[in-house]
């Protein structure tokens, strides 16, 4: 569907562009799916019936939260890099349903048969790539090899579902643990793009010559210990090959971000969330190498260091950043969001260090999801009338 200002256009906002109704439905999705899980497990409730309710929690979290995320940026990112149309109309309602269809599947998980949830799941990723593929091959754009990691996490949705058709746990357990590697080899290279740049124009609006640096040596050294760690997770997950690659990964990425002139964004929300979520990949990098190699008690909950902090953070960035820029606004977040920036990272604080603080597990557990619950509808409330109207300069999209 080509843009145009007629008032069919107008009529298809919410499906105007890419990011739309994916950033929305990652917005929605996120506290929605932890409200439930704060129910799960109140009640015992089993949402996938014969296996451990954490398996539904990761599933939706990865191939819901966070699928919805990527398939935002992604779908926004490509016409950008490649000069193709944007992706709107119908072809964006179809891949918004096929997703939707997904998280239905799940919530009637208990009562659907194992094939069907497999069938209507594994939809999205394939029709997602067959939506990118074309213009980045067309335009031979550097970033296609991004198409990979669509398909790695398609591959590791296939390996979770064949798990549970299988009554394997261990396997669905790895299946999630190395598709959360893959989010994070993405966020370490999108990441390290994006960081940098974006702080480097900041500092400049407001005068500050200082450079943002970037080291070539390093940022190979970053993304290679970032891929092994997928080798690593899928083969020998908790050896000490493990605990060795993660803590070379942290200690690039320390080095990486101290390049970044952190501290010189305090004034900037928008800009210093950035490097609170990249600073979230530093130090779960780091608790996983700790509790790996050598087992200390407060190390424990690197994976929600890595999943709410630097997933979940650099997504509400990402989005929040993304959203105002495509839709012809100003580059400053209100207060409310700034707020919701807060109530995330002191969530993520929660959830990775109450419960070695004697705070007790289960109230660190409800207290945190309180907390995430609401960073994300402050967003929310704020985002969805921005994502649902035209853009404010009457521009198409």
């Amino acid at each position: 569907m080509a843009y145009s200002r007629s008032r069919a256009t107008r009529r298809w906002v919410p499906f105007a562009y890419g990011f739309r109704p994916f950033f929305l439905a990652a917005l929605v999705y996120a506290p929605l799916t932890i409200l439930v899980w704060l129910g799960v497990r109140a009640a015992g409730w089993m949402p996938l019936e014969h296996f451990p309710p954490q398996l539904w929690h990761g599933h939706e979290m990865i191939f819901g939260f966070v699928a919805a995320a990527i398939a935002g940026f992604l779908l926004t990112a490509v016409p950008s890099w490649t000069g193709a149309r944007g992706y709107a109309g119908a072809p964006l309602v179809l891949l918004t349903l096929l997703w939707l269809a997904g998280r239905l599947a799940f919530a009637f998980a208990a009562w659907l048969p194992q094939p069907m949830i497999m069938a209507i799941d594994l939809l999205f990723f394939p029709a997602l790539i067959a939506l990118l593929a074309p213009p980045l091959l067309r335009a031979r754009n550097r970033n296609t090899p991004l198409l990979l990691v669509l398909v790695a996490l398609w591959s590791g949705n296939i390996v979770f579902q064949y798990a549970l058709l299988h009554a394997d746990v261990l396997l669905a357990m790895t299946a999630l643990r190395v598709s959360i590697d893959v989010v994070l080899l993405l966020i370490t290279v999108i990441g390290g793009r994006i960081v940098p740049a974006f702080t480097g124009n900041a500092l400049r609006r407001r005068g500050i010559e200082t450079p943002v640096r970037s080291r070539p040596w390093l940022e190979v050294t970053v993304i290679a210990a970032m891929a092994l760690s997928i080798v690593i997770d899928a083969v020998a997950p908790f050896g000490l090959a493990a605990a060795s690659v993660a803590a070379v990964a942290a200690c690039a990425h320390a080095l990486r971000l101290a390049g970044w002139q952190s501290m010189r964004t305090l004034k900037e929300p928008i800009v210093w969330v950035l490097h609170v979520a990249y600073a979230w990949l530093t130090v779960g990098m780091a608790l996983k190498a700790i509790h790996l190699g050598l087992n200390v008690p407060w190390s424990a909950q690197w994976l929600h260091a890595l999943t709410m902090g630097a997933i979940a953070m650099m997504i509400v960035a990402v989005v929040t950043r993304a959203t105002l820029g495509h839709t012809g606004r100003e580059l400053a977040v209100s207060p409310w969001v700034a707020t919701g920036y807060v109530l995330l990272a002191t969530a993520t604080l929660l959830r990775v260090f109450g419960p070695s603080a004697t705070m007790g597990y289960e109230w660190t557990v409800r207290m945190a999801g309180t907390l995430w619950i609401g960073a994300f509808a402050l967003i929310v409330a704020v985002y969805a009338p921005i994502l649902l109207r035209p853009r404010i300069d009457g521009r198409p999209g």
